[in-house]
């Protein structure tokens, strides 16, 4: 008679099952659906997800344990969490009808895709795949163009690839897996220009990263060029990938119209504990300087000594590296999982690539001895 199985021994089974069956990990949003907490309890570091390894805020901890009293009501039966929507936006300078909550920026990107599904999507390759993967999986035709040789976005491509049918534009900036950030003038005048023929989403989950955030954001241009879309996440800076927040700022009528086809309903899917941490988190800005800081400190030790290899990263401005492999004979992601490290690694047609993001320094050390080794 068989004994039932525990989550632990599941753990450990299919954590030897991955290694031993040579699992590839060549997704960069995860589509093949990996666990990535596999053998963690043998030491198996995670430096795949685009994760903030030093948790969330300690006062969204508080508010947490705070909101757990609560956490038989709707939110809407919540006083304190009636004006989430009003509080982000006026921490982020725009009107309450300018903001939407979605759980995580994956959800938000995946209504966006299914929304705008009249006419063809303009996208980058290689980009985040969870908006043009779910245009694809609908019917979307989707033009997909090249980043340039230093892994920007080529914004005049972009222009050249959209036509009368293109309903949507999407970019990520800064831009994953690549890690780079596009001149801020440049995508301006892109954003503008295009939203004259499309709507076009610029996905800012990493901009929390730069040194002034709020300067480079494509926000302020949304009351003037209506067809403009920001989407924003908690998951990264803020450290809340697993309690799913994120929002989209657009201009009022655009909000009304995502409202009107199910998107008021998304704000629902996010759970009371999440709304109060992500509040919590908002006003606690030391925390996120700190993460910041020491991210920087992880990426330029990791940028050098990868560098000390003869790896020419792409310069980072995320919490992620990317670098070729040159001449690397096999499946890197595959030989760093059998060294008890989770990264990124995929072919394209300049060759092969490897993304690593960014833990903590003690995590990097670890993993620039494996490299050498």
């Amino acid at each position: 008679m068989s004994t039932p199985l525990n989550r632990r021994d599941w753990l450990k089974r299919n954590s030897l099952a991955a290694i031993a069956l040579g699992f590839s990990l060549p997704s960069m949003a995860n589509e093949e659906g990996l666990l990535r907490s596999f053998g963690a309890e043998k030491g198996l570091i995670n430096l795949g997800s685009n994760e903030n390894p030093y948790g969330i805020s300690p006062k969204a901890k508080e508010a947490l344990l705070g909101m757990l009293t609560e956490a038989h009501r709707y939110q809407f039966n919540v006083t304190s969490l009636g004006g989430f929507e009003k509080e982000l936006s006026q921490y982020y300078k725009v009107s309450a009808d300018q903001v939407i909550a979605t759980a995580g920026s994956g959800e938000a990107l995946m209504r966006l895709a299914r929304h705008f599904n009249k006419g063809n999507l303009v996208t980058a390759t290689p980009t985040f795949a969870t908006l043009p993967n779910t245009a694809k999986k609908i019917g979307t035709k989707v033009t997909e163009v090249p980043l340039t040789k230093e892994k920007v976005h080529d914004l005049p491509a972009m222009m050249r690839a959209m036509d009368n049918n293109t309903k949507l534009v999407y970019i990520c900036n800064p831009a994953n897996p690549s890690s780079t950030v596009l001149p801020k003038q440049a995508l301006k005048d892109f954003c503008i220009e295009a939203s004259k023929n499309a709507i076009v989403v610029i996905d800012e989950a990493y901009i929390d990263f730069l040194p002034d955030p709020e300067s480079e954001t494509m926000i302020p241009l949304i009351d003037k060029h209506p067809n403009i879309i920001v989407v924003r996440t908690f998951s990264k800076i803020h450290a809340m990938a697993g309690l799913r927040v994120g929002f989209i700022v657009g201009h009022p009528a655009i909000i009304r119209e995502l409202d009107e086809d199910n998107f008021y309903y998304s704000q629902l899917n996010i759970s009371n504990l999440t709304l109060s941490a992500a509040l919590a988190s908002l006003k606690d800005e030391a925390h996120r300087l700190s993460c910041k800081q020491k991210n920087a400190e992880a990426r330029s030790y990791t940028i050098n000594a990868l560098a000390g290899m003869n790896y020419k990263c792409i310069p980072s401005s995320t919490n992620f590296i990317f670098f070729p492999l040159g001449n690397y004979p096999g499946d890197f992601s595959k030989d760093m999982l059998q060294k008890n490290v989770i990264l990124r690694s995929n072919t394209y047609p300049d060759g092969k690539w490897g993304r690593v993001s960014l833990g903590t320094m003690d995590e990097m050390k670890q993993f620039i001895s494996l490299m050498k080794s």
